[in-house]
């Protein structure tokens, strides 16, 4: 395990300990997870990485939170696409755009993926999927306004047996993002929520660790074989 790999999994589990203390140290933590400043480790320990070994231009960069920061066979699945992974915690979509000009827009990525939105609307915060919306319009203008042929691709936030009593507003937020994609150049939706539901409309238990939150091998088995074909069908390898 690397050096950043250990400092970002050391980060998650105090997160995970925390949240899992109860009213005490769960409710601080969550309120503390609300600001972009919560994260300022996790970005320092990645630019400290890049430093130490700078990632190679042109790279599809692939960020936002946990299901991401937990892909630790991404470099294996989109091969031979060059990848980065900048995901942290439990970020919410505007933390993501406040640390983006440090962790995306520098490597000059030849496309981004996008998977977050799923804390936005977890129990304990106050956003809807009209602000998810927004945040994603305001992801979109940051990464264009520095990369403009980058092409962006939002995974859509997931059903989960955990949070299942809040898929309504989830699913609200990708229909919404699910619409704007489809009118705005350069970006793209990409369902991989649905395909995560079994015949009994509810999420398949097999998709998810202990926890019901998080994926297991099978479920980044089933986001590789629905996004590796949208990434490599657009070329975006430098």
């Amino acid at each position: 395990m690397t050096p950043l790999a250990k400092r970002l999994r050391i980060a998650l589990v105090l997160v995970v300990v925390l949240v899992a203390a109860g009213a005490g140290g769960g409710a601080w933590v969550l309120q503390a997870m609300q600001s972009a400043g919560f994260w300022e480790s996790a970005i320092v320990a990645f630019e400290e990485a890049d430093r130490e070994q700078p990632p190679a231009a042109g790279a599809v960069v692939f960020t936002g939170s946990s299901s991401i920061r937990m892909w630790s066979s991404l470099a294996e699945d989109m091969a031979p696409l060059a990848v980065v992974n900048r995901g942290f915690g439990g970020s919410h979509i505007a933390h993501v755009n406040h640390f983006a000009e440090r962790i995306v827009t520098p490597y000059r990525p030849s496309a981004v993926v996008l998977y977050a939105g799923d804390n936005d609307l977890a129990a304990g915060s106050e956003k809807t999927p009209e602000s998810v919306l927004g945040d994603f319009r305001r992801f979109v203008e940051i990464v264009h306004a520095a990369q403009p042929a980058a092409p962006i691709y939002f995974l859509a936030i997931k059903p989960s047996l955990s949070r299942w009593d809040r898929w309504p507003q989830m699913s609200d937020a990708n229909a919404r993002i699910e619409a704007f994609a489809a009118g705005t150049e350069g970006v793209e939706y990409v369902d991989v929520a649905t395909p995560m539901l079994g015949e009994d409309g509810r999420p398949r238990p097999e998709l998810f660790i202990v926890d019901g939150l998080h994926m297991s091998e099978a479920g980044y088995v089933l986001w590789t074989s629905i996004l590796k074909p949208v990434l490599t069908a657009a070329d975006p390898a430098p």
